[in-house]
Formats: C-alpha cells, structure tokens, sequence
C-alpha cells in the first residue's frame, strides 16, 4: 500500500457504506436494493444518505418481499446491472432460497458459461445483540452447500470494504455475512480510495506454533481473546480469520494445521452441518498424519438461538475456546 494513500478510521458498517459509495460512484450499473434502504437509510444505516447522494433510481426501497426483490436483482444481473442486495437478517433471506439456489447460483451452468449473474446479497447475521427470534440466526452452511454462489464473511472493517468491493465486481452471486456484533464495536484504519480483497483467501490473524485456532466473523475476535488467554498458560496459539467460507482457503488451513498439529475450530453456527465440519474434511484430507490430536469444535448448540436472557449461554465465548486449546495441548 502506498505511504500516499489517504486514510480515515472506520467501524466496519462505516466501510461497508464507503464501499457500496465507491462503487456507486464509479459505476451506473451499480444499484442498491433492499427494504427500508432508502429514506430510512437500513435497519443497520448501513445505507444511510446513499439515496439522498445517488438517487431513488440508484437505490431502491422495495416492498416486503424478499422472494420478489431477490428474483428482481437476478434479472437485474443478467441483463447489465450490478444489483447490492440488502436482505434485513439473514434469518429473513428463507423466502428466497429457492430464487438464490435455484436460479442464481446455476446461471452460469445452465447456460454453459454464456451468461452469468453479478448479484451481492448483502445479510446482517449472528447473536449477540439481544435481537428477535429468527434475526440472530448463523445459517451460512445453507449456501455454501451449493456450487455457483461464493459466501464472504468479513471480521474487520478493513476486509469489509475490500470484499465488498471485490464481491459486487465478482461476475457471480455472492452472499456477503455482516456480523451484527462487529459493525460498530471497533474502528480501524481503511483507504479513502478504491481496493480489493480476494475472494476465496483467509488470513493469519495472529502466528503461532502450538495450536491453529480457525474462526470467522464475530468468532474470530473470540479466538484472538482465547489465544491471549493460552498465552499466559504458555500455550502459543495461531489465529486464522477464514474471510470466505465458499471457496474455503484449503492452502492457509493446511499450512497452519500442518505446521502445529493441533486444532480448533470455532464457530456460532449450531454444530450439526456446521462449515466447521468442512474445514475438519480438509484437514483430514490433506493434513491428517500431521495432526498430534484430534481436532476440537466448539460451536452454537444444535436448538435454534435462544431468547435474550439465554444468549450468552449459547454463544461460544473465550473460556470454551481456552478449553479446548488446552485439552488439544495436553493430549
């Protein structure tokens, strides 16, 4: 990055604005569609002063229909759009499944490569902000099951601009996971100017030699507090952030897994058909006579996520996680 490169201090809402901002202004096939988007600026702001800048034909409120504005965005995409979707909570994106799984995610495949759908389905997700039913719900496995549509799931507001950025110039649907409990819980350094993430790369959030602590979104500020943790029990944890969960990054698992030998996977999805189980599929398939103990999870419980005074049972949280690194370390 260049030493000239303006920067300002974001929240990770802030840059995903910014970012939806950038693209809207070097683009006019650039729109943002969603509920309340407009006037109201999202149930989030994520969208706050956008239509007022862009205009009611570059950011659209939509009738309360995720089914019908969803289906609207494909078409969109197949016919020289670059549609933003917003999606209020991930726990409101069931009524499109059937337009996402079986419309946009085989575009390509049906038409053998003649057309594509450039479409981002932007979606609030995860507990930990005393929500509603059904608003707190980490339900990514659901899409990751099905090749055609790439899920990216940020953690810092630096990676949300990026790969948003890199996600709406993606020539495929995209389902972009916005972890409710990270947009305004801490503020980083993010370029003023254009830039990309890649799609399909993690990162080493913190190096180490004992213990591959693999999360993503809100779970990855977990695991960096448990590896401190682990730290004052002379245990030296590695920190990998996933970033995207479809493609996964199965070089960076594989090289951190390969090089301790000891994992654990952390996610607040409910156990059962959890992504968590597909990262522990690579590792066995490629790093399994490196490994000098099983591998560990710690997860939500397979029970849909409890009300307010529960939440915080359910979620997994440092001391779980310092639980497991400890039993991988001793076995």
């Amino acid at each position: 990055m260049s030493t000239l490169t303006k920067m300002k201090t974001l929240t990770m809402v802030q840059a995903i604005t910014d970012a939806m901002r950038v693209m809207l202004q070097e683009s006019e096939h650039v729109l943002l569609m969603g509920e309340d988007i407009g006037t109201n600026g999202g149930v989030f702001r994520a969208t706050d002063g956008l239509q007022q800048e862009f205009g009611e034909d570059r950011v659209l409120d939509t009738p309360l229909s995720e089914a019908g504005f969803i289906g609207a965005a494909i078409g969109m995409g197949l016919n020289g759009f670059r549609p933003v979707a917003e999606v209020q909570f991930l726990g409101f994106i069931y009524p499109a499944y059937e337009q996402i799984m079986t419309h946009a995610s085989r575009i390509r495949a049906r038409t053998l490569g003649h057309f594509t759908c450039p479409l981002v389905i932007r979606a609030p997700y995860g507990a930990g902000v005393r929500a509603p039913e059904i608003h707190s719900d980490s339900t990514e496995a659901l899409f990751t099951h099905m090749p055609g549509i790439k899920v990216v799931c940020p953690a810092t507001p630096y990676d949300a601009k990026g790969l948003l950025i890199a996600a709406i110039e993606d020539p495929d649907p995209v389902l972009f996971l916005e972890p409710m409990r990270c947009y305004r819980s801490s503020r980083e350094e993010v370029p003023e100017e254009k830039y990309t993430v890649e799609i399909g790369k993690g990162k080493v959030v913190k190096e180490g030699e004992d213990v591959t602590i693999i999360a993503w979104g809100a779970m990855v500020n977990v695991a960096e507090d448990a590896a401190k943790e682990a730290a004052g029990k002379g245990i030296d944890c590695e920190v990998l952030d996933l970033r995207t969960l479809y493609p996964l990054d199965k070089d960076l698992i594989s090289t951190s897994v390969q090089k301790t030998g000891r994992t654990v996977i952390v996610h607040e999805a409910h156990a059962t058909g959890g992504v968590g189980n597909d990262v522990l599929a690579i590792i066995n398939d490629k790093s399994f006579l490196y490994q000098k103990a099983p591998t560990e999870r710690v997860t939500g419980f397979d029970t849909p996520v409890p009300y307010f005074g529960f939440e915080d049972f359910y979620l997994p949280d440092s001391k779980r996680v310092l639980a497991a690194v400890e039993k991988v370390a001793r076995y």
